[in-house]
């Protein structure tokens, strides 16, 4: 079972929700659990593809990809989520392109020390992920101010921000329906 609810196969689709389900496939043809979950409700899943792709794939974007996937699977590690976190990883992995660069950093991920990689701006992006995460009541303007001083510009704070609301969004979703990867393709898209 890949979740703790009904979700409709292709075959047993109605006509709007097979609409949906073509919005959500991946460059393999295939509907990842993560989106298959709201085939009880494919409003949803047009919103979710939507917000996913505007957060983490859109064009504009400027932080480096690595980064954006390394903070996505900072934020699942934090509330873990297993699902998210064997995905972006996986993405964040084939991106860094460097084995020993990337065992540092996830085993830093892990242990919650991120300043054992990083320095600068990357460093601030993930203190900012962290507390954002674990603390959203706490969070204030100085949070975006070490952002600001260490270079990373308001459009990528912005980005930064959608990025790791996203996965505390999907990290719920994911964990309170027991979604599981299998029978998913896990990782990079190529």
């Amino acid at each position: 079972m890949s979740a703790w609810i009904e979700m409709i196969s292709d075959k047993d689709a109605d006509e709007e929700l097979l609409d949906t389900l073509k919005l959500a496939r991946t460059p393999h043809g295939t509907v990842d659990n993560v989106m298959r979950v709201h085939s009880l409700r494919p409003s949803t899943m047009r919103g979710h593809v939507a917000l996913y792709r505007a957060a983490l794939h859109d064009t504009g974007n400027t932080l480096p990809t690595w980064l954006q996937e390394t903070l996505s699977s900072y934020v699942s590690i934090l509330n873990h989520c297993p699902y998210s976190l064997a995905n972006h990883w996986a993405n964040a992995r084939h991106l860094i392109n460097d084995d020993a660069r990337a065992d540092a950093i996830e085993k830093a991920l892990h242990a919650d020390t991120p300043d054992t990689v990083f320095e600068g701006a990357q460093l601030q992006l993930m203190h900012y992920a962290r507390k954002l995460t674990l603390h959203p009541g706490d969070m204030n303007k100085q949070d975006v101010e070490h952002l600001q001083q260490a270079g990373v510009s308001d459009g990528e704070i912005l980005e930064a921000n959608q990025i790791i609301g996203y996965f505390n969004y999907v990290n719920r979703l994911l964990n309170g329906l027991g979604v599981t990867t299998d029978g998913d393709t896990v990782g990079y898209y190529s």
